[in-house]
């Protein structure tokens, strides 16, 4: 009776968990500000990028129907229904153990791997090609940035030599049309991965600790699981 209680209760949370983990997907797919919103851009461009909204939302509605799932299980006393559902759990906590570790790993590489797109695109086509142009206007006035790493990515550029020399005025803290690179370097505006970098930290915590939080409560339930299926075992024989 003990453990079907628990088994119930650690579902319960888990059903709550997975709730909270789907809002945090609708959150950071539908936050204009959110990394995923500002990666998603440069990750058609270039590299394939985990798309944590995504995932988030998939594990979420999958942990919803995982606790309804344990607590029919262990009202049923059914030893199948609960081997399934331990073993669908441990998948999953298998697959948010690799993510967290992508995610983890992801901002030491992510910087070499968007400034081989991010480089040649600021020399070659900004100001030329509208789609690009576009793109970056969009992220330079959202996160109030200029360029990958800073205005000097404009400097002999293709949009430097058909303005005359000028930069885009995002680099500038100016109220001038004009941006020369001096008073871009006097402006000292920081470029687009330092802020994109700023936003992962300000995130991180959020995500983590709920990440971390529905973790253990996997594996408890997990084990709780377990022990119901090797009672129910010993009941049989």
């Amino acid at each position: 009776m003990f453990l079907k209680f628990m088994m119930v209760l650690f579902n319960f949370f888990i059903f709550m968990g997975g709730l909270t983990l789907l809002a945090l997907g609708i959150w950071v797919s539908s936050d204009g500000a959110s990394l995923l919103q500002i990666l998603r851009p440069f990750s058609k461009q270039s590299t394939q990028v985990v798309n944590v909204g995504f995932f988030c939302i998939v594990i979420g509605a999958a942990l919803v129907l995982l606790g309804i799932l344990g607590c029919y299980a262990a009202h049923r006393k059914s030893k199948c229904l609960l081997l399934t559902f331990a073993s669908i759990m441990l998948i999953i906590f298998i697959s948010e153990v690799a993510t967290g570790v992508v995610a983890l790993t992801y901002t030491s590489f992510a910087e070499g791997i968007l400034r081989a797109w991010a480089t040649p695109a600021l020399q070659n086509q900004y100001g030329n090609d509208p789609a690009v142009t576009k793109l970056w206007n969009s992220t330079m006035t959202q996160l109030h940035c200029c360029g990958f790493s800073n205005y000097t990515d404009f400097m002999g550029s293709n949009f430097q030599n058909a303005t005359g020399g000028s930069l885009p005025s995002i680099c500038c803290r100016t109220n001038n049309n004009t941006c020369t690179p001096a008073q871009a370097e006097y402006s000292n505006v920081q470029g687009c991965f330092q802020q994109i970098l700023m936003i992962i930290k300000e995130n991180a915590s959020t995500m983590g600790g709920t990440a971390a939080g529905i973790g253990l409560l996997e594996i408890a339930a997990i084990l709780v699981s377990i022990n119901l299926y090797c009672h129910l075992d010993n009941e049989d024989s």
